[in-house]
């Protein structure tokens, strides 16, 4: 007989768990699904280990360059499999208080370890790791499945032991040349990541510019931020066929705008997007609607089609960032459990490259004010002006703020320099809170601070130059 529960969720990632958590607070009975790793992908895979694996990539990069601010380190290995251990350490952790979160109540969530399928609109049929299978059933049902790594069609790629963003997180041989596909976010961070640990990086992009959806401003600078480390770059270049010898080493074929290259490495990653986790959902029995894609198609409050069933996180599109995936969950929560109307229509999406300087956005971009023709001005300070850059010796990128003509509120800003991320925050509640330009070019800022550049930044502002 099915097992009925009050509300099912499927998958475990940032807007699952607190959705189960919220749900049995209120007494409803819960049946969490998961055939991976509790946590999705911010613990497993995403933010928390990369940013962990960075983080001993940046201690390894001070330590070489140390000698300028007159202290001399001698680094005589990079011990990798010690760094991934480290990483594992804290996933283990992270995952056993998210068990413990889950059951250690008085009205525990249920969990069920396995692969959930639909074999009608409010029915799932549940393969357990362990075996056999069992049969639920709700009136509530929360897709939460997230993505996984985008493979391009590329000949021969398939027959080799190339590398994905998650696979790579458990590699413990340091690569001699890493070759990634792909120049977005992603293949930056990791393209700094292994320079650093003294690897030689080369990044093959089909676009003319990394991070083809920022201003050409802001590529062009993480570009030569990197290129100043070593990474190397074949832009507006295809690779159109991937083999790998009996000595396990890699060659790449690439067409550039120069001709042919090929490329030989010890290892591939590839890191050209994602793709929905949808295809063995059987949504199609269901009746749940999906774009050409596979992405779950919803309306402002996550709801798909069908009456009941809600897509939560990656897997309805959009920008994939685990704090949208958690604003999912609050919106669902507050609407659902508090009677509130929220929607995700016009919420902010902030966001951080974790290269080192960060690169912050938040809001409009210029290239997008320019295509709704607004009335805007820039300020843009490059970080090498500001004192406490220079006291640090972090002197690289700028700040550029777009502004309100009319209203001298800021629309949005490309923050690319040290603490970028949080600096960027800063201006995002400036945002919400109506801030002018001038407001916080007269407001007291601790000194020598990052926050003080915004007194002197806003004096910068200039109207854009016509094309």
């Amino acid at each position: 007989m099915p097992e009925s529960f009050d509300v099912i969720i499927i998958g475990s990632g940032q807007a699952g768990n607190p959705l189960a958590t919220a749900f049995v607070k209120e007494g409803r009975r819960v049946a969490l699904v998961e055939k991976n790793l509790l946590g999705g992908s911010c613990i497993n895979y995403g933010c928390v280990p990369t940013k962990t694996l960075l983080a001993s990539s940046e201690r390894a990069h001070h330590a070489y360059t140390d000698a300028s601010y007159g202290i001399d380190v001698e680094v005589e290995a990079i011990d990798l499999p010690t760094i991934v251990e480290r990483k594992d350490a804290l996933l283990e952790k992270l995952r056993q208080g998210i068990h413990e979160n889950l059951t250690d109540q008085e009205n525990p969530v249920q969990l069920f370890d396995g692969h959930a399928s639909f074999t009608a609109p409010h029915t799932l049929s549940v393969a357990l790791t362990t075996g056999g299978t069992e049969t639920l059933t709700s009136p509530l049902i929360f897709i939460n499945t997230g993505t996984r790594a985008a493979i391009p069609k590329i000949d021969g790629l398939q027959e080799t032991d190339f590398l994905t963003p998650t696979t790579i997180l458990d590699l413990k041989d340091k690569p001699e040349h890493l070759i990634i596909i792909g120049g977005g976010y992603i293949g930056l961070e990791f393209s700094q990541l292994y320079r650093r640990l003294g690897c030689e990086v080369t990044i093959v992009e089909s676009s003319d510019v990394v991070l083809e959806r920022e201003d050409a401003d802001v590529c062009e600078a993480m570009q030569q931020l990197l290129e100043s480390e070593g990474v190397q770059f074949l832009l507006g270049s295809q690779a159109h066929r991937v083999s790998q010898n009996a000595e396990k080493q890699f060659t790449v074929s690439v067409n550039t705008p120069d001709g042919e290259r090929r490329l030989r490495g010890s290892h591939v990653l590839v890191a050209v997007g994602r793709e929905p986790n949808t295809k063995e959902l059987g949504l199609d029995k269901a009746g749940v609607e999906t774009d050409d894609r596979g992405y779950v198609l919803v309306d402002d409050q996550f709801h798909t089609n069908v009456r009941g069933i809600y897509a939560l996180g990656d897997v309805h599109g959009g920008p994939q960032f685990t704090h949208m995936s958690y604003d999912d969950y609050r919106i669902v929560r507050d609407n659902i459990l508090k009677g509130k109307n929220r929607s995700k229509k016009g919420r902010d999406v902030p966001y951080v490259v974790f290269t080192e300087p960060q690169l912050g956005r938040i809001g409009l971009s210029e290239h997008e004010a320019q295509e709704q023709k607004l009335d805007y001005r820039v300020a843009n300070m490059p970080v090498k002006t500001i004192g406490r850059a220079q006291q640090t010796g972090f002197t690289e990128g700028f700040i550029k703020v777009l502004v309100d003509g009319k209203t001298n509120c800021i629309l949005g800003t490309a923050v690319f320099c040290e603490q970028g991320g949080e600096i960027m925050s800063m201006l995002q509640l400036a945002m919400h809170g109506n801030i002018t330009c001038e407001m916080l070019q007269d407001m007291i800022f601790a000194h020598p601070t990052w926050a003080e550049a915004l007194n002197n930044l806003f004096s910068k502002l200039e109207n854009p130059k016509k094309k």
